[in-house]
């Protein structure tokens, strides 16, 4: 199993950014996916999840409107686009593939598996 997470990145505040996570070694469309930010010295904390079919989707309240999830099973990757970035968005991202209703999509014990992470950093 391998999530490789890329697209981090230095840019400056109110910038955009497009990670990916590039998924092998499972059935990807029978997951959801989420992804995980932690910035230093804080606690992992969700940032959104999609579930498996792409169609219904969960967003942390300080990235909603800003960010948006998306996937495409057919190239086994999970996107996160991510707008209006300020300052306080500096942090790794994570993406993990998890299981369950997408209702928990904010716990990350609902997770199986997780990728190595990309650095976001916004200037201000």
């Amino acid at each position: 199993v391998q999530l490789q997470a890329s697209g981090g990145g230095l840019v400056q505040a109110e910038g955009t950014l497009r990670l990916s996570c590039a998924a092998s070694g499972f059935t990807f469309s029978n997951y959801n996916m989420g992804w995980f930010r932690q910035a230093p010295g804080k606690e992992r904390e969700f940032v959104a999840g999609i579930n498996w079919s792409g169609g219904v989707t969960r967003y942390a309240s300080s990235v909603e409107g800003r960010f948006t999830i998306g996937r495409d099973n057919a190239k086994n990757t999970v996107y996160l686009q991510m707008n209006s970035l300020k300052p306080e968005d500096t942090a790794v991202y994570y993406c993990a593939a998890g299981y369950g209703y997408i209702s928990d999509a904010s716990n990350s014990r609902k997770y199986a598996f997780w990728g190595q992470g990309t650095l976001v950093t916004v200037s201000s």
